[in-house]
């Protein structure tokens, strides 16, 4: 009953599509645990790029059943889109299922989640608009409850939640934002054209990841986002509604804590985040800028520029533990081809004191100083490379420290985006 979690070591952004999606290859199901249409896995396949933002990263294997389980929120004109995109370019999409209990991105989350980001001006977290944070206000608030992909079944229940509940959120709208009301009639017609297309994959999920199980058939749980933006393990407030660490796998799925054999933490050869929120080792300068060029670090659902900087091996250390990884994948090795000497924060200081590990208390983040160890570069191309044996001496150095570090082996190296860019240990 081999059951594998793929998680993001950092702030997102890390290249989990691209493990998710070989790992698929030998997978009877890829479940998604956690999130909604902010997040964004790229898959390429030879000269083919698939952005993902809701399916799962298996769905390019045909036999592969995907999963979006309960922990997940949908917005059904979103899936609808990737739905018909994939199938214009030949996926068919027919190994998609969809959990009945996922809760239900609606017109009105999105609008919400607009206004209070436009209203806290300066004081902005980033978000990307995709009504995250509204729609698990809704599932957790319970009354009125949220809206379910079971609900879009039966116009009846549909329009009657609709209608509970824009009770509150015309008064919202209203009264604090000055915004005109909607009409019930008016947000479901929004996603009308949407659900012919969606509600044929809404099943019990439990029910099939459990089946996968009781046949010791191979499952791997996909994360989105990354450690430090969970919602009690990162950055806060400057994190996603949900849990991307890899107990949220079992919390989104019911697959029970003692079922998971493996957690692979996928972490960038260097860091970056998007959105507002601390950063030890941003780099404001051509280094940075040169990692972002060369890394393409701008958001798959946004086009937002990243923010770079050197590997943050203390957010590696802390990662690794909170997720009990077993083993590291490292992406875009690749991108530290042209530099001389590379860079990872093994310490922070805070206030003279040296840290190993994050802080809990997050106001001391803010003020931190990242502590580097400089190691040489390789100042070649390794996008060729096929074996460990064929990475030059300095890379292996490289990957083989940030092992160390995370307390966990490398058991992939990504020198290249296509799958077949990938070094296995």
């Amino acid at each position: 009953m081999p059951v594998k979690v793929v998680v993001g070591a950092q702030w997102g952004d890390e290249g989990k599509g691209k493990i998710t999606d070989i790992l698929a290859a030998e997978a009877n199901a890829v479940v998604r645990y956690q999130g909604g249409s902010n997040a964004g896995h790229t898959v390429v396949v030879g000269d083919r790029e698939f952005k993902l933002h809701l399916i799962p990263s298996g769905i390019l294997h045909e036999d592969t059943l995907c999963i979006m389980a309960s922990g997940t929120i949908i917005d059904p004109i979103c899936l609808a889109e990737e739905i018909n995109g994939l199938r214009e370019r030949g996926v068919h999409c027919d190994n998609l299922r969809l959990s009945g209990n996922a809760h239900v991105i609606m017109p009105y989350h999105r609008l919400l989640d607009a206004l209070e980001e436009e209203a806290r001006g300066s004081a902005s977290i980033g978000t990307t608009r995709r009504g995250i944070g509204p729609t698990y206000t809704d599932k957790t608030r319970r009354m009125p409850r949220g809206i379910r992909m079971v609900d879009l079944l039966d116009q009846e229940v549909l329009r009657a939640a609709v209608a509970d509940q824009l009770e509150l959120k015309n008064a919202i709208l209203q009264h604090i934002y000055g915004h005109a009301p909607l009409d019930t009639d008016e947000v479901i017609e929004e996603i009308a054209d949407a659900l012919p297309i969606i509600t044929p994959y809404v099943t019990d999920a439990r029910a099939i990841v459990r089946g996968c199980l009781d046949r010791d058939e191979t499952v791997v749980l996909e994360g989105a986002q990354g450690t430090f933006l969970d919602l009690d393990y990162g950055t806060y407030p400057y994190v996603t509604s949900s849990h991307p660490v890899a107990g949220g796998a079992c919390l989104g799925t019911g697959v029970a804590p003692t079922e998971i054999d493996e957690t692979i933490a996928v972490a960038k050869a260097y860091t970056t985040r998007v959105g507002a929120g601390a950063f030890p080792t941003e780099l404001h300068d051509e280094c940075g800028d040169g990692l972002r060029e060369r890394g393409a670090e701008y958001g798959t659902t946004t086009g937002r520029p990243r923010r770079c900087g050197w590997l943050d091996g203390v957010a590696l250390r802390t990662s690794a533990e909170i997720n009990g990884a077993t083993g590291i994948a490292v992406t875009k090795l690749d991108v530290l081809d042209e530099l001389a000497t590379v860079k990872i924060a093994v310490n922070y200081e805070v206030g003279g004191e040296r840290l190993e590990r994050m802080p809990e208390n997050l106001d001391r983040l803010e003020g931190a100083t990242a502590i580097y160890e400089e190691l040489p570069g390789w100042q070649r191309p390794i996008s060729e490379a096929k074996s460990p044996a064929e990475l030059p001496a300095e890379a292996r150095a490289y990957v083989d420290r940030m092992a160390e570090i995370a307390g966990a082996p490398v058991l992939a190296v990504s020198v290249g985006a296509s799958r077949e860019q990938t070094v296995w240990f």
